[in-house]
């Protein structure tokens, strides 16, 4: 992900567990935070100590990182989001991943319509 898609501080973080809104399905969480002074999407990974050492939690949030980087383009742009992995996620392969984490956007409502139906 490029360094401006990326939400990095703890501070950042908790501004968006306390004050956004969220979506889940069994696999991920999906804060969220608008931001109408931000241009461009920044997203957080977050992946528990519970679902493994961390060689596991490491290569968990590689997959998700390679699910979402074809997917930044489309989802609105102007928010902070954090995605939580949760236990059925661990044992995902990359396509079950790209095919959950989407349906989660899309509950969340951060698929923009406009730009996900031209690019089809």
């Amino acid at each position: 992900m490029k360094k401006e898609n990326r939400l990095q501080k703890n501070e950042d973080f908790q501004t968006v567990f306390r004050s956004g809104s969220s979506a889940a399905n069994r696999q991920f969480v999906v804060y969220q935070l608008r931001r109408d002074a931000q241009e461009h999407i920044r997203i957080g990974l977050s992946v528990s100590r519970k679902l493994g050492n961390a060689v596991r939690r490491n290569r968990i949030k590689r997959l998700m990182k390679e699910a979402l980087r074809p997917m930044v383009a489309d989802l609105k742009q102007n928010c902070d989001v954090v995605i939580i992995a949760r236990k059925p996620a661990a044992d995902m392969e990359l396509d079950e991943m790209k095919k959950s984490l989407r349906h989660v956007m899309k509950v969340a409502k951060l698929v923009d319509r406009s730009v996900s139906s031209q690019r089809r």
